[in-house]
């Protein structure tokens, strides 16, 4: 896994100008991964997918985050959605349900109840 190390932030315009990359630490990543499925293009696509449905993860918007804690509640409901709610076009069904997860279509209440059962279960 590459790293990359990132200097200080440049002067003039910030918002809109990168930090310079300074350089980069490998790590050694270990396992036996089946080699059809190592590709870049898999992440790259699932950030795309995010950075699309989620204005929350575009700087300069106001939908942009600034508390950490508002962020990841966010993306929680993101990926919940995302996984159990879904339907995706090449799938036909929605991952949850693709990874047999779970063995129905979700709907929004079931997300809020999956909450509220939570919520019951930390103060009881």
């Amino acid at each position: 896994m590459l790293v990359k190390i990132y200097g200080a932030d440049p002067t003039g315009e910030k918002r809109y100008s990168p930090t310079e990359c300074i350089g980069a630490v490998k790590h050694r990543v270990e396992g036996n991964p089946d080699p059809k499925y190592v590709s870049t293009s898999f992440a790259e696509r699932q950030n795309l997918n995010i950075r699309m449905g989620n204005r929350r993860m575009t700087r300069l918007t106001n939908a942009f985050s600034k508390k950490a804690e508002n962020h990841a509640h966010m993306m929680a409901i993101y990926f919940m959605h995302y996984n159990f709610v879904r339907i995706h076009q090449t799938l036909r069904v929605t991952p949850a349900m693709a990874a047999r997860v779970t063995d129905r279509l979700w709907e929004m209440s079931d997300m809020v109840k999956v909450l509220e059962d939570w919520e019951t279960s930390e103060t009881g």
